[in-house]
């Protein structure tokens, strides 16, 4: 059974960091390319980071360049978000998916709350 666990969201001021976690369970971790996605109440769901199964290949989205870093440790099947400087526009459901030119799968969510 396929599982995605996301773990380290809360509540943090403006200018503080959080590590968000992805724990994978059922399914070869190191074949599967990792991304965070999230998403904002009334907005849709947004690309964040991505990386590749063997952590050579990271990219990110414009707003979280600089400030996040992704990262995956494939001997612990764990995915991470290293999120640094956040801001209020960062609040949102963190969700973290595995993938494949043929599937996917999706964690359930962890929320983040960026406010003083």
């Amino acid at each position: 059974q396929v599982q995605l666990v996301e773990s380290g969201g809360g509540l943090v001021q403006p200018g503080g960091s959080l590590r968000l976690s992805c724990a994978a369970s059922g399914f070869t971790f190191s074949s599967y390319a990792m991304s965070w996605h999230r998403q904002a109440p009334g907005k849709e769901r947004e690309l964040v980071a991505v990386i590749s199964g063997g952590g050579s290949y990271t990219n990110y989205a414009d707003s979280v360049k600089g400030r996040f870093t992704i990262s995956r440790d494939n001997a612990k099947n764990t995915m991470y978000l290293q999120m640094n400087s956040l801001k209020p526009e960062d609040t949102a459901v963190y969700y973290c998916k595995a993938m494949t030119t043929s599937v996917h799968y999706w964690g359930q969510g962890t929320q983040v709350t960026v406010s003083s």
